[in-house]
């Protein structure tokens, strides 16, 4: 029986060149936590499942891992070129978010105004390994970063689609999102420094952060929950998934970034029970947070919150107040 990838990519000290399976592909390990199947199929598509930017987030850990024993035992065929990164071990290892800066702020080449930070080194790492597995690539570019949420959500499974500049939409995948069972998507309206807009912006690929559910410890997760994903991904990597260009995208809600609560000092003051569930509609007139002389104030009653977090250091985003919004 083939080995757990995930526990090989915890226990291992250094990258193994390769790892043969037992349908005559390789397992090429090019750092620590990071593998690479099918590489020369250069035609097909060229698919980067990242997971475990944030350590506790387990059940997406879970499922790639499964579904990586799966192909190289033969139960799943593998018809794309394909690229799995378990992206913070350090933070895994210890069950926990991240340990000492979150790995989600340090793409887009932030990593280099933190250069004392271990998870800065890594994102670096991942950044280079990105940009090489995409390079060459000659079909569709696809980047899944998958998480699960710390608290829970009025739209239990979402997505968020990177700021594009002056790219378009890509209908299909939104289509396939909607067949995955995403319920919402979010559209964002500025840069960031996600491993998402990384990939977006520097390899061209559709880059999707999915969050798909609430952070549980291992063992803990009803991986039941996350079949709509699971299934969708197993199609997807054996070439048995079928376009979905010109789908209606109606019932699929849109929301677009309106703006980000940044905490700027230690005087940061979140309005917000401490259990309040991402897309919470947020009504009108309503004082949201304060910083000082900052005041953040909601307007018009269809705004909602993401991502409250008012724990996070100063200087970071504390949440995203969120609007409805369509396709251009």
């Amino acid at each position: 029986m083939t080995p757990s990838f995930l526990q090989y990519a915890l226990s291992a000290s250094a990258p193994l060149a390769d790892w043969p399976l037992a349908n005559g592909l390789f397992a090429r390990w090019l750092a620590p936590g990071c593998v690479e199947l099918n590489r020369d199929a250069l035609d097909g598509d060229s698919i980067l499942l990242s997971c475990g930017v944030h350590g506790n987030e387990t059940a997406p850990i879970e499922v790639v891992d499964e579904m990586l024993r799966d192909i190289a035992e033969s139960r799943l065929p593998l018809r794309c070129r394909l690229l799995v990164m378990f992206a913070n071990l350090d933070a895994i290892r210890q069950g926990v978010r991240y340990g000492n800066y979150d790995m989600n702020r340090l793409f887009n080449g932030a990593h280099a105004k933190q250069p004392g930070a271990p998870e800065a080194a890594r994102a670096a790492e991942l950044e280079k390994l990105a940009e090489s597995f995409f390079e060459p690539a000659r079909g569709r570019r696809l980047h899944y970063d998958l998480h699960t949420a710390i608290r829970g959500s009025a739209f239990e499974k979402f997505a968020i689609s990177p700021f594009l500049h002056q790219r378009p939409h890509n209908r299909e995948q939104l289509a396939w999102l909607s067949r995955c069972g995403i319920e919402a998507v979010l559209l964002h309206s500025a840069p960031a420094n996600t491993f998402s807009y990384h990939t977006s912006r520097c390899c061209r690929a559709d880059a999707f952060t999915l969050e798909l559910g609430k952070a549980r410890p291992f063992g803990q997760n009803d991986l039941s929950r996350f079949s709509g994903i699971d299934q969708a991904l197993r199609q997807l990597l054996s070439g048995a998934d079928s376009p979905a260009d010109g789908e209606d995208l109606s019932a699929l809600p849109l929301f677009r970034a309106k703006y980000d609560l940044i905490k700027r000092s230690d005087a940061f003051r979140l309005h917000l029970a401490d259990d309040v569930e991402n897309f919470t509609v947020l009504p009108d007139g309503m004082l949201i947070a304060e910083d000082g002389d900052t005041r953040y104030i909601a307007r018009g009653g269809e705004e909602r919150i993401l991502f409250p977090n008012p724990g996070v250091k100063p200087g970071l985003r504390a949440g995203i107040v969120v609007e409805p919004a369509a396709l251009d």
